[in-house]
This record gives C-alpha cells, sequence and structure tokens, in this order.
C-alpha cells in the first residue's frame, strides 16, 4: 500500500517548483545552553514553505493510511498520555525559535508493534505504540524521545537533508516533468517523505538533536538525565528492536558520555521547572 501511496505522489500534479537560492549560511536556532551552532549552509536550496507545504501533504496520507488500518490513535489513554508531555515540549520550543509555539504541531499515536518514532518538518509527529510498550517507557523517558523528535524539526535538519539530496541528483532524476517549465519540478510531500521516514539522520544531526532535545525536555520539566536509561534501554534491545534512527548514533559508551555531561548542564533549568510546576 506504501508502494502505492508513493507512486500516486510520483504523479500527482501538486508538484512544487524548487527555488534555487544562493549559497548563504544560516541558522535555525537559537544555541541554548549546550549549542548547537553549526552554519547550516544547505538549507538554501529548498524553502521553509516547500518543505512544510510537503510535510502537511504527507503526513496527512501517512495518517490516511493508519486510519484505514484502525491503528490512528486506537488506544486512547495512551495517545492522551503522548500529546499530554509533547504539548508541555512544544511549549517551550520558543527558547530555540521564537516561531515554534505557532506553528501547527501535530501529534498522533500509531498502534503498531514497530518500535519507531518520527517528526516530520513543520512538527507533524507519529509515535508508535510498540515503543512505548516494549521498553516500558516513562514520561521523562517519553519525552526525551519527544524532544528528540522536536529538536530535528527545530533544527530543520529534514530541509537541510532535502536540499543535500537536490544537490547531489540523488532526487532530481525521479522528479516529475512539466511541459514549458524552465526547469524540473520536484514532489515535496514524497521527498519529505523519503527524507523523514527512508533516509536514517547522520550522526551530526543526531548529536544536535541531542543536545537540544535534552535541554527541552529539562526546560518543560521532565528529569533530563532519563535520555541516558532511553538510549541504553534501546541499546540493550539491539537486533530487529533496536529503532532505525539508533543505528546511525555514535556508541552507546561515547553516547552516555555525552548525554550524562548534557544531562549535568541542564539539572538547574529542571529543577527550577519542576518547581514551578
Amino acid at each position: 500500500m506504501r508502494t502505492k501511496f508513493r507512486a500516486v505522489l510520483v504523479a500527482t500534479t501538486l508538484s512544487l517548483a524548487v527555488v534555487v537560492m544562493g549559497c548563504r549560511s544560516v541558522e535555525a536556532t537559537k544555541g541554548g545552553v549546550v549549542g548547537a551552532d553549526r552554519q547550516q549552509s544547505a538549507l538554501t536550496r529548498v524553502t521553509q514553505a516547500q518543505i512544510r507545504d510537503g510535510a502537511v501533504q504527507a503526513y496527512a496520507e501517512e495518517l490516511a493510511i493508519e486510519r484505514d488500518n484502525g491503528a490512528l490513535d486506537a488506544d486512547a489513554v495512551m495517545t492522551r498520555r503522548v500529546r499530554t508531555i509533547a504539548d508541555r515540549l512544544i511549549a517551550i520550543t520558543g527558547a530555540f525559535r521564537p516561531d515554534a509555539p505557532g506553528w501547527k504541531w501535530e501529534v498522533n499515536l500509531i498502534r503498531s508493534d514497530r518500535v519507531n518514532a518520527w517528526c516530520m518538518p513543520g512538527g507533524k509527529i507519529a509515535v508508535y505504540s510498540g515503543l512505548i510498550t516494549k521498553f516500558e517507557l516513562t514520561d521523562d523517558e517519553i519525552a526525551a524521545v519527544l524532544g528528540h523528535l522536536i529538536a530535528h524539526a527545530l533544527r530543520e535538519h529534514a530541509r537541510e537533508r532535502a536540499s543535500e539530496q537536490l544537490d547531489s541528483g540523488a532526487f532530481v532524476e525521479r522528479a516529475v516533468a512539466v511541459p514549458g517549465a524552465g526547469q524540473g519540478t520536484i514532489d515535496m510531500a514524497r521527498l519529505v517523505n523519503q527524507v523523514t521516514l527512508s533516509l536514517p539522520y547522520g550522526r551530526v544531526h543526531e548529536s544536535e538533536a541531542d543536545r537540544i532535545g535534552v535541554e527541552l525536555a529539562a526546560r518543560a520539566g521532565y528529569d533530563p538525565r532519563a535520555a541516558i536509561s532511553l538510549w541504553q534501554k534501546m541499546a540493550r534491545a539491539g537486533g530487529d528492536t533496536e529503532p532505525q534512527w539508533l543505528k546511525t548514533h555514535p556508541s552507546t559508551e561515547s553516547r552516555t558520555r555525552e548525554l550524562e555531561m548534557y544531562s549535568a548542564r541542564f539539572m538547574p533549568l529542571y529543577e527550577q521547572a519542576h518547581r514551578g510546576r
């Protein structure tokens, strides 16, 4: 069914023209306490509006598939739990991007044994129930997952990867041609689907998402140390149970050391937020 979905996207007339912009360095987020200040020149190949419009369409199509399967938000209690945690994180995203709290965020739970979760540009989040049940995640650990996903969106990692795909020609050869157009056009929804669900993030992106994600959790009043126990649980599982995004991350040992360092830095934020609740 997913193959059919992608084939439909290729043929759709909703393809968007890619705007080729000048190569200038930009930065998607503020630095925060630990900081992620890498200059992101690759962001300039695809506009923010293009990538978000594509995400709206791609997300709607993914939800339609799960709705047809009876899997979308099928567990009302777990759905409410995930959304409650997400809402607290989203409320403080302005610490990194002033515009982020006003995004059209969506958070949905997919009933599935799959151990997975993802976030499309603009805050379109999906969490698979298997991730929560198989690892018996606490609220703090769910916050660590969601914080990490939200960090990818804040930092515009998917847009960055989409730009890289176009620059390398990896996606252009599958572009939809429009007669009379001055250049090829790109089905942005299909590209968003690819960079979100198929292509793993690189270690630079993952490290940035770790730093920002743990800080988001701490600012929202969730224990930042839960990120350590979360990744240790998943690393111990290994094999088919290991989430796809974990496979591209640094080794468990080095990541644990980094998360311990980040958590210590963020504890004052957590304690302050926790006292204010």
